[in-house]
């Protein structure tokens, strides 16, 4: 699956101008599969879709043909800076519940899109995220929000997006504090008060990610990391840090076998996208709990 901050929806720059960039975002997301040699990416989770519902959802449906992927419903967003879900109908079939409850509790909005797998006793489930950049207190609030909802149909659930926070772990490579404007410090660096004894200037603020973790989702990259110490997977979405990132539920964790950062075309988004792949056959099924 592919995931990829589409900065600005592609449409435009970040002053409105027009800057039509879908056709080399389309380019990279068709050509993820290669990097982790599937024959085919069969989901793609998107944030910043701006505008993808305007003349009648005319962009959302260039992508879903230039994809050859169905879209489920955009989700609610207050900011108009959403997010977005495609999927194969071939190998997921429909989806079977697709739930934005609470949506516009996050800045950017929340949908979670749920499949039925052969073999699963509960359905996969999908959220997008993109958490607010402007506060790491309400992230941190967004990233309980999230989390929860993706688990609304049970324990096998991915969620990923722009996190906009420092990965959870203090052995995580630290951010690019000279590449930090000032508005980004403010918001992912700890106060200086907080600061621990004998810490650095400037400390990554974790709280958001570690929520996550908290609740129970694990980090890819830092997972496959940890077992092949491949400092590759820890490379930066971004101008100073790794903060497009993929979570799965802890019984999907073990199943996932690849895992590349999406840097070509240059130029498609001022985020790098990300891609991997889960075993679904191989998933853990001895604890099937249901929400309640």
């Amino acid at each position: 699956m592919a995931v990829q901050n589409l900065g600005h929806g592609g449409l435009r720059d970040g002053d409105g101008n027009p800057e039509d960039r879908w056709p080399h975002l389309a380019e990279r997301i068709n050509g993820a599969a290669d990097q982790v040699g599937a024959s085919h990416v069969d989901v793609v989770m998107l944030c910043e879709v701006v505008d993808w519902h305007c003349y009648g959802n005319k962009q959302l449906a260039r992508a879903m043909r230039d994809l050859d992927l169905d879209a489920a419903p955009l989700a609610p967003s207050r900011s108009g800076y959403g997010t977005g879900l495609l999927y194969r109908p071939e190998v997921l079939g429909r989806w079977t519940r697709h739930n934005p409850d609470f949506g516009k509790e996050a800045l950017h909005g929340l949908a979670v899109t749920s499949f039925d797998i052969p073999g699963l006793p509960a359905p996969l489930s999908f959220l997008p995220v993109h958490f607010t950049p402007f506060s790491a207190e309400q992230a941190v609030i967004e990233a309980n929000y999230a989390a929860t909802r993706a688990y609304k149909y049970g324990p096998f659930a991915c969620l990923a997006g722009d996190v906009n926070y420092a990965p959870a772990s203090d052995e995580h490579p630290l951010p690019d504090f000279a590449e930090m404007r000032p508005y980004n410090v403010g918001s992912r660096t700890l106060m200086p008060q907080e600061v621990p004894a004998g810490g650095l200037d400037l400390e990554p603020d974790r709280r958001v990610t570690r929520k996550l973790a908290h609740n129970g989702f694990v980090d890819v990259a830092w997972h496959l990391f940890q077992q092949t110490e491949n400092q590759k997977l820890l490379r930066p979405t971004a101008t100073d840090d790794r903060i497009d990132q993929a979570w799965v539920s802890r019984p999907l964790a073990d199943v996932v076998t690849d895992y590349q950062v999406l840097d070509t075309p240059t130029g498609a988004s001022d985020h790098h996208g990300l891609v991997f792949r889960i075993d679904t056959a191989a998933i853990d099924v001895t604890n099937p709990w249901t929400y309640r």
